[in-house]
């Protein structure tokens, strides 16, 4: 009897851990997406994928992600369902000071703030893939950071989007001379094929792959990095770097028609935010069976984005009232003001406050074939980030001090105004949007995220009001978007989505509705339904990347791109 119930425990275990038999890379560049699958194939498992995505980005992506950034790891290990949150954000330097960004008279000094070392946090990207490698990987950091060593070595092509951003930037990159001959060719936008290699970063990424953490924080790589910022009017010190560490937090979870909603907590704002919300939208017109309209989501938006405002920063320096934020309770008192017909001027519902930040970011998934996964978002802030690279390491430099509010209660650069839960203190964390997230249904998992500075969360949360409609995830990354963040009071949205009946009827029940001008956000999902075992997976179209969908030794399945 004990045999045979010992045998019951051992298949019941394995019925558990079964995983969906195939893997599954979704970025926002084909090499990328190459990289981690060919991790996938040498027996690594998707953190080890994750980390050659994420080198991989660093190189062929420098626009959106890079070494002199950070970001945020959602993880799942299938084998005992550990869920976990890899924060890997930048922290303030030492030397930094809540007033460090205004001048004598308190304007904030915008351009101290955005460019140049002066407006770098200290990278915690090096710090994750050693933090990975070590702790959740099954393959060294010698082989994870190989694709992107020989792709820094010999080079990528320059294509139409890498240019586009270039542009946007030419004249901060042009500031900085070892940016400059990176990133630009003879001080102008490079041509397309133009081919950019990156020798130093090549040697800083073996240097990293060779020695872990000393290889990056300490030792020469350090000194280069620090001398390099100091040179050129920045605040960093050798201890910044040595002291970095990457803090595991647990993920926020909420509950939305049927499923586990597993997200970044502070700080990031995207689980609370986006929870926060959906507990609204459940809670209006029976929210779990109902059609969900723009007007709603959008009236659960406004209130949610408030309470980023008003509450949100680095859970280190900052009590987040989490419990309450997510619970039922809070969300019936904020959708009692919600009417079906009309809509909340957001000047009625108290505190004008709010924040933002850059838009240029990454995201990927990844889901390996025993069923762990990872969601990733990562950012550099701005395109080129601060536009800044530190001589001799081709490391470009993060501008994520801007996330800080310069001035609490002053407009920042996008005419929104912080608050102090958000301002800057020596050590301290930004807040931030980046909202890698899981949705677990009875049958089926998502996998999802995106870019978009603060239209991050509206942008994830129209993707899982998809999901939970079990639309394929094609429709995820395909969908129209739309977004409210509290102030400015209007609705920002995809050109597609101004003159269609949607709009019209939240303009009939007083909505502004404007335009964003262009199509945002790069969304990367994959979808495995349990049930059938089936994987499938999506590259947003608006961007260059890729999805695919491999079978274990077999060649390619799947891709769209």
């Amino acid at each position: 009897m004990r045999h045979l119930l010992s045998l019951l425990l051992l298949i019941t275990v394995t019925a558990q851990a079964a995983g969906p038999g195939k893997s599954a890379v979704a970025s926002a560049h084909p090499l990328a997406t190459q990289a981690g699958l060919n991790i996938l194939e040498q027996g690594g498992n998707a953190f080890d994928a994750a980390v050659a995505v994420a080198a991989t980005l660093a190189v062929v992506e420098p626009y959106s992600a890079g070494m002199g950034g950070g970001g945020f790891w959602l993880l799942h290990r299938e084998q005992d369902g550990l869920q976990t949150f890899v924060d890997a954000r930048e922290t303030a330097p030492d030397a930094a000071t809540a007033a460090m960004y205004q001048n004598k008279e308190g304007k904030v000094m915008r351009d101290w703030a955005v460019n140049g070392p002066s407006a770098a946090g200290i990278p915690g990207q090096a710090a994750a893939f050693v933090h990975l490698a070590d702790n959740y990987g099954k393959l060294p950091l010698t082989s994870t950071l190989a694709p992107a060593i020989a792709l820094a070595e010999h080079g990528f092509h320059v294509e139409e989007h890498y240019r586009k951003l270039a542009g946007y930037r030419k004249d901060v990159l042009n500031r900085f001379p070892e940016a400059a001959a990176i990133f630009l060719h003879n001080g102008k936008v490079p041509p397309n094929n133009h081919l950019i290699k990156q020798a130093d970063l090549a040697r800083v990424l073996r240097a990293l792959a060779e020695k872990g953490n000393a290889g990056f924080y300490q030792g020469e790589v350090a000194k280069q990095l620090v001398d390099g910022v100091q040179q050129a009017g920045g605040i960093w010190t050798l201890d910044d770097l040595a002291n970095y560490k990457v803090v595991e937090r647990t993920p926020t979870v909420s509950q939305f028609r049927g499923g586990r909603v597993i997200s970044a907590p502070p700080p990031s704002s995207g689980g609370i935010v986006m929870g926060e919300a959906l507990n609204i939208l459940s809670q209006l017109n029976d929210g779990n069976t109902a059609e969900i309209t723009p007007h709603l989501a959008i009236e659960a938006m406004r209130r949610a984005y408030q309470d980023r405002a008003r509450y949100l920063g680095d859970p280190d320096f900052v009590d987040i009232p989490v419990d309450k934020l997510l619970s039922i309770g809070y969300a019936k008192q904020r959708a009692s003001s919600i009417t079906l017909d009309k809509a909340t001027a957001s000047s009625s519902l108290g505190e004008p406050v709010g924040v933002e930040e850059g838009f240029h970011t990454t995201h990927f998934s990844v889901l390996d074939k025993d069923g762990n996964r990872v969601a990733a978002t990562l950012s550099i802030n701005l395109p080129f980030g601060s536009g800044f690279v530190a001589p001799g390491t081709g490391v470009l430099l993060n501008n994520e001090m801007d996330d800080f509010s310069a001035k609490p209660g002053s407009p920042n650069a996008y005419g929104l105004v912080g608050s102090q839960a958000n301002a800057i203190a020596p050590g301290k964390r930004p807040l931030s949007s980046m909202t890698p997230t899981f949705v677990e249904f009875d049958d089926r998992i998502a996998i999802l995220g995106t870019p978009g500075g603060s239209r991050i969360i509206s942008m994830v949360m129209l993707a899982v009001l998809e999901a939970s409609n079990n639309k394929p995830v094609e429709d995820w990354v395909n969908a129209v978007r739309y977004h409210h963040q509290y102030l400015p009071d209007e609705v920002q949205a995809e050109p597609a989505f101004i003159d269609s009946q949607a709009a019209k009827d939240l303009v009939r029940r007083g909505h502004k509705v404007v335009s964003t001008g262009r199509n945002y956000g790069n969304m990367q999902a994959i979808l495995w339904r349990q049930d059938s075992g089936e994987v499938t997976a999506a590259s947003d179209p608006r961007g260059i990347g890729s999805a695919e969908i491999r079978a274990p030794h077999s060649s390619k399945e799947q891709s769209t791109e």
